[in-house]
């Protein structure tokens, strides 16, 4: 099957620390993106989110800086998983970077999960980190 590689550089007004705990914790992850979220903050340890439209488990941990998960989409073929990469890093006037890619993305989901990541995840991340 042809994959592809989403990229994306994102910068939120809030610290490293409070990023990866909106992303690793269930029901801040929930609340950012009004839906059902079960998130492990093991490596190993299994999550869903999105009403278990996304599941997958996490590869690499290091707090505050890099999250790495096995990922997949419900629509997806049982045998395909891709990898999310999160680097989360500290910039002046308390701010993070996120370099984000997500590796082995079905070409022809690669236009919605392109647009997802904008529409479901950073807008609304910055919509909650930043209004505190």
């Amino acid at each position: 099957m042809k994959t592809r590689e989403v990229i994306h550089t994102v910068t939120i007004n809030a610290p490293p620390a409070a990023v990866f705990k909106a992303l690793m914790d269930s029901k801040q992850h929930a609340q950012f993106t009004d839906e059902p979220a079960k998130m492990s903050n093991k490596i190993g340890g299994a999550f869903t989110c999105y009403g278990k439209y996304i599941k997958g488990y996490n590869l690499e941990l290091k707090r505050p800086s890099l999250i790495v998960q096995a990922w997949r989409g419900r629509d997806w073929p049982r045998e395909v998983w891709s990898v999310v990469t999160f680097k989360l890093a500290k910039l002046a006037g308390g701010k993070t970077k996120i370099s984000f890619s997500h590796i082995g993305v079905p070409a022809n989901d690669y236009n919605s999960k392109n647009k997802g990541w904008n529409t479901h995840y950073w807008q609304p991340l910055k919509k909650f980190l930043e209004r505190k």
